[in-house]
This record gives structure tokens, sequence and C-alpha cells, in this order.
């Protein structure tokens, strides 16, 4: 099964307390194929400027990614630029640069219209909208979205939650958008609205996938350092929606899985700057991993 996202390839400039690097390769779309690439192939729809270094892209077209839905512009590349504190949670935007990709306007090619999965990342909620009246009824869709879009186009965002599948927020987004301090009852509200799977990234503490007749949590893989907690998100959704294209099997056992194989992602993401801790990984590698993670979640 292949992977449909729709989303951001940008430069991002990056400073934590050990180090600083500057327009390195980043943008929602990037980190999700990054980690998906690893399990099943992926297509792409974004935009960059003509400034964008096209051969940083590469790596990811040698593991099966397809770039024939990337629109090149004229103009500038989306860029964005962040400050870390000691604690990964604590971050601050210091240049937020849309450029090309503030007029960018989803055209899914027709051989992406059959794709089998659908990561809507966090662009506009209307785009997403129009994404989803042009592709052909994906096995499963899922979006993510993040505080801006809460606030200023809520309602629209509320309504695409009864055409996805799978909901991926943070757990302040999540709070923002229900208007509820609880995540088992802003679980519930966003369950109500049309959505079968609700997961609540947060952070460091891990995940928990809500259904409705289910409720699965796991904790963050504990690393020994965190370089850069950019695309974590995005690599958690790579990991679960590719583990579960790469299997088809949708049932509650498998969903866990994913689950689960989304963190194992997110883990390596954060370990190094950019998407290099995606670049070079093998499989016995992440099965390691996810053993690993097996072995520390189980009691009995």
């Amino acid at each position: 099964m292949n992977i449909l996202v729709v989303g951001s390839v940008a430069l991002d400039t990056v400073e934590t307390p050990v180090q600083k690097v500057t327009d390195v390769l980043g943008g929602s779309a990037t980190y999700f194929a990054a980690a998906a690439s690893y399990f099943s192939p992926v297509r792409v729809v974004a935009a960059v400027g003509e400034d964008f270094p096209l051969q940083e892209l590469d790596f990811l077209k040698e593991k099966e990614v397809d770039f024939t839905g990337l629109q090149i512009r004229k103009g500038k590349s989306f860029r964005w630029a962040g400050r870390y504190g000691s604690h990964p949670n604590d971050r601050q935007t210091l240049l937020l640069e849309p450029g090309v990709f503030s007029q960018f306007q989803p055209t899914i090619p027709e051989q992406y219209r059959d794709s089998d999965l659908l990561f809507l990342a966090n662009i506009d909620p209307e785009l997403q909208l129009r994404v989803l009246e042009q592709v052909s009824s994906p096995r499963l869709s899922c979006c993510d979205t993040i505080d801006h879009w809460i606030r200023t186009k809520r309602e629209v965002l509320l309504r695409n939650l009864a055409q996805v599948g799978v909901v991926i927020l943070n757990d302040s987004e999540m709070q923002e958008l229900t208007e509820e301090l609880s995540l088992i009852k802003a679980s519930k509200v966003v369950l109500s609205r049309g959505a079968k799977i609700v997961i609540v990234k947060k952070g460091e503490h891990g995940a928990v996938m809500f259904t409705r007749n289910a409720f699965f949590s796991v904790p963050a893989y504990p690393v020994e350092s965190v370089s850069d907690p950019t695309g974590a998100g995005d690599s958690f959704a790579g990991g679960f929606l590719g583990y579960l294209a790469q299997t088809g099997d949708f049932d509650q056992i498998n969903l866990r899985r994913a689950v689960v194989y989304g963190s194992v992602m997110a883990s390596f993401t954060v370990e190094k700057f950019s998407v290099d801790g995606l670049k070079e990984l093998t499989c016995d590698q992440i099965e390691e991993r996810f053993a690993r993670f097996k072995q520390i979640t189980h009691f009995g």
C-alpha cells in the first residue's frame, strides 16, 4: 500500500543549548516521508521556491519517495527558525517566512488520487478540505494541525474531522481545539465529530490512542540525549501510517503496534538535527528498538 502526504518541504534554522544549524532540510512532509519510507512507498505534494537545494531530497527518492507532486515555484522557499531551551517543549519561533508556500494550492496529480492512505499535515484546514475532495476514498486518512489553525479556523477544522479516520494532535492542541482540559473528555469530543481514532502526542511523556471502545498509552522511548525535537510529531505520524500501510491491517492490536512504531521513528529523529536521524537507518535497527520498547513496557 502507498501513502500520500500533503504538507511542507522547508529549510530550518535550529538552535539548541548545544548547537545551531542553518538552512537544514525540514518541513512536515519531509519528516513524515523520511519516517514512512522505511515501511511503504510515499507520494509527496508540497511547494518549494527556486532557491531550494533539490539535491537534499535525493536520499528520499532512493527510498521510493515520489516527488512528482512537488511544485517548484518562482520565489523563496518556506523557512522557519526556532530556539529550544533546556527542556524539549521549550521552543521559541524566531522566524517564519512562508515564501511560496503562502500561495500553495495543493493539486493532486491524477496518479496520486487512488492513494491507499492519506496524511494531511499541518496546513490550512481549507487546503486539507480541498485535498479530501480530490482523493478517491483512501482506506485511511489522517490529519494534523497546529495551534494557529485552531485559533483562526477552528470551525473549518472541526468540519474536517468528520471526513478523516485519524486525528493526531499534541495535548495542548487537543485541549484548545475541544475546550476540554481532560484529554479523555477532549478525545470524546473529537470522536463524536466523526473521527475513528484520536492520537494525543505528549512529547517526552509518550502518546495516547483513543478509539470509541479502547484506550492505549505508551511512554516515549528513552533516548540518552535529545539533539533536536523538530519534526518528532511528523516522524511519529510517518511511522504510524507507514506500518499500517506495510501490513494493511487496521485491527486494534495492529493499531497499537503502529503507535509504538511511530514512537520508535520519533525517537530516532530527536537524536540528531534535521532528518539526519532518519537518513541511514536499517530495518534491523528499527526492529531492535521496537523489541526494546516491548521489553520496557511489558509486565506480567
